[in-house]
């Protein structure tokens, strides 16, 4: 029990590590929480501080999902300990405990927890991205419309309904960190990918 107290909060802890704000300073780059979009992410930090940085903070975003549920699988956790160290670390991102409680999105964490949970489903979870962005051009659709079908892909290809609850549960606070996405798609006014000026979208 205290062993998955502690690596509980080991995941909490690694997920507060903000990559986009550790590379930005690193390369002497604008903090992403105050300018461009204002969100610590990879899309951000490409807006900022171009595509070595982004692909960094990516790396780093989705790493800091997937360690902790590989770790816990290593020690030998239960299913409800491994979707909690994945939670953690998802809500470490969203809220970081070294940064002001101020974090990204969660996307590129969410799929790391997936890919670590349960690997079929991260990849079905990129495929359906890609096929929505694909049709409609908004990476933010694309990554909530993956987001939502994540928790029939954990219970189905998975079959822990533990693991579906809790991705469950990551999928609404994505949905919540996205309103500003939402309400731009249903006003028409969110940028398509590609276009010259993006404006926030899903990281």
């Amino acid at each position: 029990m205290l062993l998955e107290l502690a690596l509980i909060c080991f995941s909490y802890l690694l997920g507060s590590i903000s990559s986009a704000i550790v590379v930005c300073r690193a390369g002497g780059f604008p903090d992403p929480r105050a300018q461009g979009s204002g969100n610590p992410g990879a899309t951000n930090v490409l807006r900022l501080a171009g595509t070595p940085a982004a692909v960094i903070t990516l790396a780093g975003d989705l790493l800091k999902g997937l360690l902790p549920p590989v770790i816990g699988r290593v020690l030998g956790m239960s299913d409800p300990s491994l979707a909690l160290m994945g939670l953690a670390a998802f809500s470490g991102h969203l809220y970081p405990l070294f940064f002001g409680f101020h974090g990204g999105k969660g996307v590129a964490t969410f799929i790391g927890v997936l890919y670590g949970l349960a690997w079929p489903v991260g990849i079905g979870f990129m495929l359906v991205w890609l096929a929505l962005a694909s049709l409609f051009r908004y990476s933010s659709l694309a990554a909530l419309g993956a987001a939502a079908c994540a928790p029939f892909m954990v219970f189905l290809l998975d079959g822990t309904w533990m693991h579906a609850a809790v991705v469950g549960l990551m999928v609404a606070l994505i949905f919540w960190r996205h309103r500003g996405n939402l309400r731009k798609l249903l006003a028409g006014t969110e940028s398509k990918i590609g276009a010259k000026k993006s404006a926030a979208r899903a990281e």
